[in-house]
Protein backbone atom coordinates (compact mmCIF):
# COMPACT_ATOMS: atom_id res chain seq x y z
CA UNK A 1 0.00 0.00 0.00
CA UNK A 2 2.93 2.79 0.90
CA UNK A 3 4.37 2.60 -2.44
CA UNK A 4 1.29 3.50 -3.75
CA UNK A 5 0.42 6.19 -1.96
CA UNK A 6 3.60 7.47 -2.50
CA UNK A 7 3.55 7.18 -6.42
CA UNK A 8 -0.14 8.88 -6.12
CA UNK A 9 1.24 11.70 -4.06
CA UNK A 10 4.27 12.15 -6.08
CA UNK A 11 3.63 11.50 -9.13
CA UNK A 12 2.44 15.17 -10.46
CA UNK A 13 3.70 16.97 -8.04
CA UNK A 14 7.14 19.53 -9.95
CA UNK A 15 7.07 21.74 -6.76
CA UNK A 16 7.51 20.51 -3.33
CA UNK A 17 7.40 23.24 -0.72
CA UNK A 18 9.20 22.32 2.82
CA UNK A 19 8.44 24.53 6.03
CA UNK A 20 10.37 23.55 9.26
CA UNK A 21 8.50 24.62 12.28
CA UNK A 22 9.45 26.97 14.64
CA UNK A 23 11.29 25.96 17.44
CA UNK A 24 10.14 28.42 20.21
CA UNK A 25 12.46 26.41 22.98
CA UNK A 26 15.38 26.76 21.00
CA UNK A 27 14.25 30.38 20.00
CA UNK A 28 14.76 31.11 23.65
CA UNK A 29 17.56 29.14 25.45
CA UNK A 30 19.36 28.57 22.47
CA UNK A 31 19.25 24.77 22.74
CA UNK A 32 19.27 22.54 19.02
CA UNK A 33 15.75 20.81 19.26
CA UNK A 34 14.77 18.25 16.78
CA UNK A 35 13.67 19.38 13.50
CA UNK A 36 10.64 19.29 12.16
CA UNK A 37 9.14 19.73 8.75
CA UNK A 38 5.37 19.86 6.98
CA UNK A 39 6.11 18.84 3.40
CA UNK A 40 3.60 20.42 0.82
CA UNK A 41 2.53 20.51 -2.51
CA UNK A 42 2.17 23.60 -4.71
CA UNK A 43 -0.93 24.75 -3.59
CA UNK A 44 0.69 24.73 -0.29
CA UNK A 45 -0.90 21.61 1.15
CA UNK A 46 0.19 19.74 3.52
CA UNK A 47 1.27 16.05 2.06
CA UNK A 48 3.63 14.97 4.91
CA UNK A 49 5.15 15.93 7.82
CA UNK A 50 8.77 14.61 9.06
CA UNK A 51 10.44 14.76 12.37
CA UNK A 52 14.29 14.34 13.04
CA UNK A 53 15.32 11.54 15.15
CA UNK A 54 18.65 11.75 16.92
CA UNK A 55 20.02 12.43 20.77
CA UNK A 56 20.77 15.57 22.59
CA UNK A 57 24.16 14.83 22.36
CA UNK A 58 24.67 15.10 18.62
CA UNK A 59 21.85 18.03 17.85
CA UNK A 60 24.53 20.18 19.89
CA UNK A 61 27.58 18.73 20.10
CA UNK A 62 27.68 17.55 16.63
CA UNK A 63 25.77 19.63 14.75
CA UNK A 64 25.13 20.37 11.65
CA UNK A 65 27.39 17.07 10.64
CA UNK A 66 24.79 14.98 13.65
CA UNK A 67 24.17 11.59 12.41
CA UNK A 68 20.26 11.33 12.39
CA UNK A 69 16.85 9.47 11.10
CA UNK A 70 14.04 11.65 9.64
CA UNK A 71 10.52 9.78 9.72
CA UNK A 72 7.93 11.10 6.99
CA UNK A 73 4.69 9.79 7.20
CA UNK A 74 1.41 11.07 5.76
CA UNK A 75 -1.64 12.47 6.81
CA UNK A 76 -3.04 9.27 8.43
CA UNK A 77 0.12 8.69 10.57
CA UNK A 78 2.38 6.22 8.09
CA UNK A 79 5.40 6.56 7.51
CA UNK A 80 6.46 6.09 3.86
CA UNK A 81 9.88 7.47 3.46
CA UNK A 82 12.91 7.18 6.06
CA UNK A 83 16.11 9.38 5.62
CA UNK A 84 19.03 8.13 7.32
CA UNK A 85 22.78 9.91 7.84
CA UNK A 86 25.36 8.51 9.34
CA UNK A 87 27.97 11.03 11.13
CA UNK A 88 30.72 12.11 8.64
CA UNK A 89 32.94 14.56 7.85
CA UNK A 90 32.07 18.08 6.29
CA UNK A 91 35.13 19.11 4.90
CA UNK A 92 36.62 18.80 1.68
CA UNK A 93 39.92 17.99 3.04
CA UNK A 94 38.60 14.84 3.73
CA UNK A 95 37.48 13.41 0.39
CA UNK A 96 37.23 10.19 1.62
CA UNK A 97 34.66 10.27 4.12
CA UNK A 98 32.32 12.94 2.99
CA UNK A 99 28.07 13.08 3.57
CA UNK A 100 26.20 10.26 2.41
CA UNK A 101 22.64 10.00 2.58
CA UNK A 102 20.46 6.98 2.26
CA UNK A 103 16.78 6.87 1.64
CA UNK A 104 14.26 4.39 1.74
CA UNK A 105 10.39 4.62 0.57
CA UNK A 106 8.69 2.30 2.08
CA UNK A 107 10.90 1.99 4.71
CA UNK A 108 13.35 -1.23 4.98
CA UNK A 109 13.13 -0.93 0.73
CA UNK A 110 15.65 1.18 -0.70
CA UNK A 111 14.98 4.25 -2.90
CA UNK A 112 18.40 6.28 -3.55
CA UNK A 113 21.26 7.94 -1.74
CA UNK A 114 22.66 11.17 -1.85
CA UNK A 115 26.86 11.41 -2.13
CA UNK A 116 28.80 14.52 -1.66
CA UNK A 117 31.17 15.00 -4.14
CA UNK A 118 34.87 16.92 -3.53
CA UNK A 119 35.06 20.16 -5.12
CA UNK A 120 37.77 22.65 -3.94
CA UNK A 121 34.82 25.65 -4.52
CA UNK A 122 31.22 24.36 -4.86
CA UNK A 123 28.77 22.43 -3.06
CA UNK A 124 28.29 19.14 -4.89
CA UNK A 125 26.51 16.15 -4.71
CA UNK A 126 25.25 13.35 -7.06
CA UNK A 127 21.66 11.70 -6.87
CA UNK A 128 21.77 7.71 -6.93
CA UNK A 129 18.98 5.38 -7.41
CA UNK A 130 18.54 1.95 -5.23
CA UNK A 131 21.98 0.53 -7.34
CA UNK A 132 23.74 3.70 -6.62
CA UNK A 133 23.77 4.44 -9.87
CA UNK A 134 24.19 8.15 -10.60
CA UNK A 135 21.37 9.80 -11.95
CA UNK A 136 21.53 13.43 -11.33
CA UNK A 137 24.05 15.92 -9.92
CA UNK A 138 23.30 19.04 -7.64
CA UNK A 139 25.37 22.18 -7.76
CA UNK A 140 25.07 24.94 -5.55
CA UNK A 141 26.72 28.15 -5.07
CA UNK A 142 30.55 29.47 -3.91
CA UNK A 143 28.17 31.47 -1.20
CA UNK A 144 25.52 30.43 0.49
CA UNK A 145 25.17 32.85 3.28
CA UNK A 146 22.38 34.48 1.08
CA UNK A 147 22.85 38.36 2.05
CA UNK A 148 18.58 38.39 2.09
CA UNK A 149 17.59 36.36 -0.99
CA UNK A 150 17.08 32.99 -1.91
CA UNK A 151 19.72 30.42 -2.80
CA UNK A 152 19.86 27.94 -4.98
CA UNK A 153 21.37 24.66 -5.65
CA UNK A 154 20.46 23.33 -9.41
CA UNK A 155 19.76 20.14 -10.21
CA UNK A 156 21.68 19.18 -13.60
CA UNK A 157 22.10 16.33 -15.98
CA UNK A 158 25.05 14.10 -15.09
CA UNK A 159 26.91 15.89 -17.56
CA UNK A 160 26.52 19.03 -15.34
CA UNK A 161 25.61 21.10 -18.63
CA UNK A 162 21.65 21.21 -18.44
CA UNK A 163 19.89 22.42 -15.83
CA UNK A 164 16.48 20.62 -14.85
CA UNK A 165 15.27 21.72 -11.69
CA UNK A 166 17.08 23.63 -8.56
CA UNK A 167 16.49 23.06 -4.60
CA UNK A 168 15.68 26.74 -3.32
CA UNK A 169 15.99 27.95 0.23
CA UNK A 170 13.72 30.94 0.91
CA UNK A 171 15.13 33.74 2.70
CA UNK A 172 12.47 34.07 5.40
CA UNK A 173 12.91 37.57 7.12
CA UNK A 174 15.63 39.05 9.43
CA UNK A 175 13.80 38.17 12.80
CA UNK A 176 12.83 34.60 11.71
CA UNK A 177 16.43 33.46 10.49
CA UNK A 178 18.25 35.39 13.57
CA UNK A 179 16.55 34.23 16.55
CA UNK A 180 15.57 30.33 14.95
CA UNK A 181 17.07 28.03 12.71
CA UNK A 182 13.81 27.39 10.65
CA UNK A 183 13.97 27.10 6.83
CA UNK A 184 11.59 26.69 4.23
CA UNK A 185 12.90 25.25 1.03
CA UNK A 186 11.50 24.62 -2.24
CA UNK A 187 12.16 21.67 -4.62
CA UNK A 188 11.80 21.87 -8.28
CA UNK A 189 12.00 18.57 -10.67
CA UNK A 190 10.59 17.78 -13.90
CA UNK A 191 6.93 16.47 -12.85
CA UNK A 192 7.68 13.37 -14.81
CA UNK A 193 10.91 12.21 -13.19
CA UNK A 194 10.77 9.06 -11.29
CA UNK A 195 8.81 9.35 -8.03
CA UNK A 196 11.33 7.62 -5.87
CA UNK A 197 14.25 10.28 -7.05
CA UNK A 198 11.55 13.12 -6.15
CA UNK A 199 11.97 11.09 -2.65
CA UNK A 200 15.58 11.11 -2.69
CA UNK A 201 15.55 14.84 -3.28
CA UNK A 202 13.49 15.55 0.18
CA UNK A 203 16.56 14.08 1.68
CA UNK A 204 18.98 16.08 -0.27
CA UNK A 205 16.77 19.06 1.04
CA UNK A 206 17.52 17.56 4.48
CA UNK A 207 20.73 17.40 4.09
CA UNK A 208 21.72 20.73 2.56
CA UNK A 209 19.53 22.20 5.35
CA UNK A 210 21.88 21.04 7.88
CA UNK A 211 25.06 21.06 6.05
CA UNK A 212 24.72 25.31 5.14
CA UNK A 213 22.04 26.72 6.82
CA UNK A 214 22.06 25.24 10.46
CA UNK A 215 23.75 28.32 11.68
CA UNK A 216 21.15 30.92 13.14
CA UNK A 217 22.64 33.81 10.79
CA UNK A 218 22.60 31.51 7.76
CA UNK A 219 20.33 32.91 4.94
CA UNK A 220 20.54 36.72 5.83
Amino acid sequence: LTPTILFIVFKQLDQIIIHQQVELLEAIIGTETSSKYEIKNHLGQRVYFAVEENDCFDRNLCSPIRSFTIRIVDNTGREVITVNRPLRCNSCWFPCFLQELEVQSPPGTIAGYVVQNWDPFLPKFTIQNESKEDVLKIIGPYATCGCFEDVDFEVKALNEMSTIGKISKYWSGFVNNVFTNTANFGIQVPVDLDVKIKAVMIGACFLIDLMFFENSLDGL
